[in-house]
């Protein structure tokens, strides 16, 4: 494909009409303090330079955040009863770090003292109703109030970063999705990042061209009795523009929870406030009527100047994510098999969330980013954005967890209840495997440093935070029908 389509496929999401003027302000952090630096760019020109204290290198200048910590990781045993608020106060939480990373942003100097206060009351206030409900609140639970100020510290772009799972073919096989062409010279485009539209990233450091990435891949073998076969359930690529920032997984009944913005591909009854019953009944987009589960992730968005719809807006602009947001090319969602044994069924309304949004000031320990390119797919990478050659495309996958404890459909951190298996393929004890959903999205933007998926503002849009949601509303005899093909090493549909 030539540049001139791709430049064109890259505005296929655009809602603007109008040449766009897009000013923000980021924060540089270097060797002589905290500094402010404006940095401008308008649809079809370049973008102007920073100063020049925020182009050294090695120990100079880089974009400073606010670091918490995460609280909902510690919440393990939480009473079902004090669930609904816990889950209240867990998204007060990011709310209050988001408004503190903004006035951070616009040079307010005390911002840790007042965030430490008032996270202190709202951590009062889920130990109270632990409590409220018989439960036993997380001993220290009052020490995860203070927060502190980070530096990106992020070393340059290296090749060879491994993926979580990579011993785990993520998505296609190796060398699936076409032959790619010739590459330009990265960082030719009309915007070379200097800290993103918003201020807040991408930065140049986030991207690497995947031809610097040495192959990372290594698919577990099968044992004898494996589950070998797959099934695929098509529902587009929201080319219907489902879009909202809530989280009914993490932040049920909160507008706002995620504080970015998510893609949507089947159930169109998917909102922070829609229950089990509303799922069941609710449309979906996926060809196979059965199949009414959701399936969403954090938009993509190229920051070229242009704004979108919701520059203005709660999850857009409103939580510094901006820029055109991009329509998928290919959204493929196959459940696989086991290669240790078979799979049993996943309860309905079963919730996962594979990754982790807040994996830049967590750390790794839940991040399971995947980003490659098409032809390139035994090339994985976990931290860095991949700059594709042309003629190929930029591609993401989720390889959610595949163990299941055989009783919940939830957890109080949205994790302890679903696994990953090991090395060698088998579930924790204690956990069945379960048929692995696998979502494979694909992108067809220019290969410049410019785009990023959304993220909370104090995660910097970095690559590492990306994160899937899937909520199974498989009706109960389809699910049936498709644990049986997987088990029988069927392909289906």
């Amino acid at each position: 494909m030539g540049r001139t389509s791709r430049q064109r496929s890259s505005r296929k999401r655009s809602k603007l009409a109008g040449r766009a003027l897009a000013a923000s302000t980021a924060l540089i952090l270097g060797a002589g303090g905290l500094t402010m630096a404006n940095f401008y760019a308008s649809a079809g020109e370049e973008s102007s330079q920073p100063p020049a204290s925020a182009q050294e290198s090695g120990s100079g200048p880089q974009m400073s955040t606010i670091d918490c910590p995460d609280v909902s990781q510690q919440l393990q045993d939480v009473p079902e009863g004090a669930r609904p608020t816990v889950d209240r106060e867990l998204a007060a939480l990011d709310t209050q770090i988001t408004q503190a990373y903004e006035s951070f942003a616009q040079g307010q100097q005390d911002v840790l003292g007042p965030l430490e206060e008032q996270r202190r009351g709202t951590l009062a206030a889920i130990a109270g109703a632990i409590q409220e409900a018989g439960g036993q609140p997380p001993e220290g639970l009052d020490s995860f109030a203070p927060c502190t100020l980070r530096a990106d510290e992020q070393p340059p772009a290296q090749g060879g970063t491994e993926s979580p799972g990579a011993s785990e073919a993520p998505g296609e096989e190796p060398g699936e999705g076409g032959e790619p062409g010739q590459g330009e010279e990265p960082g030719q485009g009309e915007q070379p990042g200097n800290g993103g539209q918003a201020g807040n990233g991408p930065s140049p450091d986030d991207f690497v061209p995947i031809e610097d990435v040495a192959p990372n891949v290594n698919k577990v073998r099968n044992q004898r009795g494996a589950s070998r076969g797959q099934f695929q359930t098509k529902c587009g690529t929201n080319e219907n523009g489902k879009f909202n920032p809530d989280n009914v997984i993490v932040a049920p009944g909160v507008s706002n929870g995620a504080h970015h913005m998510h893609d949507y591909v089947g159930n169109q009854a998917t909102d922070a406030f829609s229950s089990d019953e509303d799922l069941a009944n609710g449309r979906t987009t996926c060809r196979n009527q059965r199949d009414k589960s959701t399936y969403y992730w954090p938009v993509l968005r190229i920051q070229n100047g242009q704004e979108e719809n919701d520059a203005q807006a709660d999850g857009g602009g409103k939580d510094q994510n901006v820029g055109e947001i991009q329509t998928p090319d290919q959204v493929t969602l196959k459940f696989v098999g086991s290669p240790t044994g078979k799979v049993v069924a996943m309860p309905r309304f079963l919730r996962i969330i594979t990754g982790d949004a807040k994996a830049f000031t967590n750390g790794n320990a839940n991040a399971n980013a995947s980003w490659s390119c098409t032809g390139f797919e035994n090339r994985q990478l976990k931290d860095k954005y991949p700059l594709c050659p042309e003629g190929s495309k930029v591609v993401r996958t989720f390889k959610f967890q595949s163990c299941w404890d055989g009783q919940n459909i939830d957890s109080a951190n949205h994790r302890t209840h679903v696994a990953f298996a090991g090395a060698d393929g088998r579930c924790p004890a204690g956990f069945r495997a379960i048929p692995q959903l696998v979502q494979r999205i694909v992108y067809d933007v220019p290969p410049e440093p410019n785009f990023a998926v959304d993220s909370f503002p104090e995660q910097l849009h970095k690559p590492v935070t990306d994160h899937g949601d899937f909520i199974n509303v498989f009706a109960d005899r389809e699910m049936r029908r498709l644990v049986s093909c997987i088990n029988r090493g069927d392909r289906c549909r």
